[in-house]
């Protein structure tokens, strides 16, 4: 499966990147890139893009990292909605899960009763 990723480049603590489309299976430092699409640099906040071979890599079925796709859609190459790049610290377990619903169950106040 190809993917359309970020590839560093630059010196230590001055970050720079490729977007190329690779392998999913290959690393990013190994250099046996299939295309490069354009560069980004994080810190000024340039990017170039060859916006047509992004779209043709999208349409042949090579899929963004969410990155990517978050960056694509602020720049408006792509449409949609953002996705979260980043994953929670600690995901929440089955027995967190229910024990929040009960919380949430047992505070509901009861219905005052009718004066007649």
């Amino acid at each position: 499966m190809l993917m359309i990723r970020f590839q560093r480049i630059g010196r230590i603590n001055d970050p720079a990147f490729r977007i190329v489309v690779l392998e999913k299976e290959r690393a990013a430092k190994a250099g046996s890139i299939v295309e490069l699409l354009g560069t980004y640099n994080p810190r000024s906040k340039a990017l170039t893009l060859n916006e047509e071979h992004v779209k043709e890599w999208i349409a042949k079925g090579a899929q963004p990292t969410d990155s990517i796709h978050n960056l694509l859609i602020n720049k408006g190459v792509i449409t949609g909605k953002k996705v979260n790049a980043l994953p929670r610290r600690t995901p929440i377990t089955s027995v967190e899960k229910d024990a929040t619903i009960n919380v949430v169950v047992e505070a509901e106040p009861e219905p005052a009763p009718v004066a007649q």
